[in-house]
This record gives C-alpha cells, sequence and structure tokens, in this order.
C-alpha cells in the first residue's frame, strides 16, 4: 500500500448497530489508529452511514474525526457515486475498507471496488459482525475472490514506508498504544 495512492474507507460504523458487534473495543481501537495514520499521512479517508435514520450516525469519537460521510441505503457504497467518483482520475489505486458488518456491507463494497479496477485491503482486525461466524466467512470469502487481507498495523507501516519517514515517530506511537481488553 502507497500512502500515495491509497485512501481509507470506513463502513458503516453506527450507533445503534455497533454496541451489537463482536471484540468491538478492538476494532474501534484499531479504526482509531487508521484514521490517526491516514490523517497524519495526508491519505483521504471517506465514510459511509447506512440509512441513519434507523441505525443513528457514525459512533464518537469517529464522527467527530471524519469530515466525508455519504449516506447510503445499498449495502455496498456503490452508490454512494459523490463519495467515490474521481478517485481512479485522481490516481487512486487502492481503497482499505474496515467497518462493518464484515458479510454485508463491507464485504459487498470489497467486491464491488475490486469489480471496478481497485486494488482492495480489508484490516482483520478492523472489521466486525454480530456473529464471529459471520465474520470469519466474510474474510474467507474476501481472500478468496482476491481481495487482501490484513492487519491495522501492517497497513500503518505499509503507509510510513520506512523508519526514515519523517512521521514514523508519531506512527510507531499509534502502534505502541495499549491493546483495549475487551
Amino acid at each position: 500500500m502507497d500512502r500515495k495512492t491509497s485512501v481509507l474507507l470506513i463502513v458503516d460504523v453506527q450507533e445503534r448497530l455497533f454496541p451489537q458487534i463482536q471484540r468491538r473495543a478492538t476494532i474501534q481501537w484499531n479504526l482509531e489508529r487508521l484514521v490517526a495514520a491516514a490523517k497524519l499521512l495526508g491519505i483521504e479517508i471517506f465514510a459511509s452511514e447506512q440509512y441513519p435514520a434507523g441505525l443513528g450516525t457514525t459512533i464518537e469519537p469517529l464522527k467527530s474525526q471524519l469530515t466525508r460521510i455519504a449516506e447510503k441505503r445499498m449495502f455496498s457504497c456503490r452508490e454512494c457515486v459523490p463519495l467515490l467518483s474521481g478517485w481512479m482520475e485522481a490516481g487512486v489505486r487502492q481503497v482499505i475498507v474496515a467497518g462493518i458488518e464484515a458479510h454485508v456491507c463491507v464485504l459487498q463494497t470489497a467486491l464491488d471496488l475490486q469489480s471496478a479496477g481497485f486494488d482492495v485491503f480489508v484490516p482483520a482486525d478492523a472489521v466486525g459482525s454480530r456473529t464471529e461466524l459471520d465474520r470469519e466467512v466474510a474474510l474467507d470469502r474476501l481472500a478468496q475472490s482476491g481481495v487482501t487481507i490484513t492487519t491495522s498495523e501492517s497497513i500503518l507501516f505499509e503507509w510510513c514506508e520506512t523508519s526514515a519517514a519523517p512521521e514514523f515517530k508519531q506512527i510507531s506511537q499509534l502502534v505502541r498504544r495499549t491493546t483495549p481488553v475487551e
């Protein structure tokens, strides 16, 4: 993953659904680290909300860190044309997709982005579902479809690329943050 050709897409991490997600403390922790690193490295961040009138808006503190949030009704972010338009023309080739639920909106978004010609990466530690089985099956299906399954920490270091990068110490601090207790 190259910071010059990547974007981060946070999918549907919303108030009414998130409390039902397995391993949510770890997922939120990793989402916050991804957002912080993307901001530090100048990587664009986009987010979606699935029917916010019913599921609420993006959870805090993520919501206050995000400026580009698109509302949708389709499970895939494919319908968020204003959110996604212009990526190829801007040189974006890689999309990191994180959020919930792994087996519905994350899965359909990742497969649609891949079909559109993007290299798609899904950090396994930053996606979740209400059941662990749904999450595991979704990650397996994505991997079998050619989507790269990775981890948040791996993404942070690939974006940074070298310990000589001016942002390395700050990225290193994000990596050293204590993992939350579930």
